[in-house]
């Protein structure tokens, strides 16, 4: 099964944009991040619709920040990105006449919708800048403009 890359791909631009002293390109990021340059402006236009990211045209034109990351929850970011369901797990048919169906699939959505709500709160408290502190005390002896 495939994974949703959103939130990760969006993160791992923001960090890398509060160093850079620049306004960063769609084709630079994607090369850095190795990924098409057109799932990357997908991306990078949700962040700019949640007012994380600004967007300029033309020459010397590209992505900046438009807001401190330290402002800005992990949660923020998974909304902005599309709020990708967390599990793949579902009911087998959504409208089972079948009572032991209805019955297993309930229990199995309640407990789906517990754990991604309290998934989602801890996401919520968790700003984006905290993970760059992570980031450079695990690049203690590299520059982090190296890994983009």
């Amino acid at each position: 099964m495939r994974r949703d890359s959103r939130l990760s791909v969006a993160l791992h631009v923001l960090l890398h944009m509060v160093e850079a002293e620049r306004p960063l390109t769609s084709e630079e990021l994607a090369d850095g991040l190795r990924m098409n340059a057109v799932v990357l402006r997908r991306i990078l236009s949700a962040l700019r619709g949640a007012k994380i990211l600004r967007g300029e045209k033309g020459h010397g034109g590209g992505w900046t920040l438009a807001r401190d990351l330290g402002a800005v929850s992990l949660g923020d970011v998974l909304e902005a990105v599309g709020g990708a369901s967390l599990f793949t797990i579902g009911p087998r048919n959504d409208d089972s006449r079948c009572p032991i169906e209805r019955a297993a699939d309930g229990a199995i959505a309640e407990v789906l919708d517990e754990a991604e709500s309290l998934i989602t709160s801890r996401l919520q408290a968790i700003p984006v800048a905290s993970l760059l502190e992570d980031a450079r005390r695990g690049l203690a002896r590299k520059d982090i403009h190296d890994h983009v």
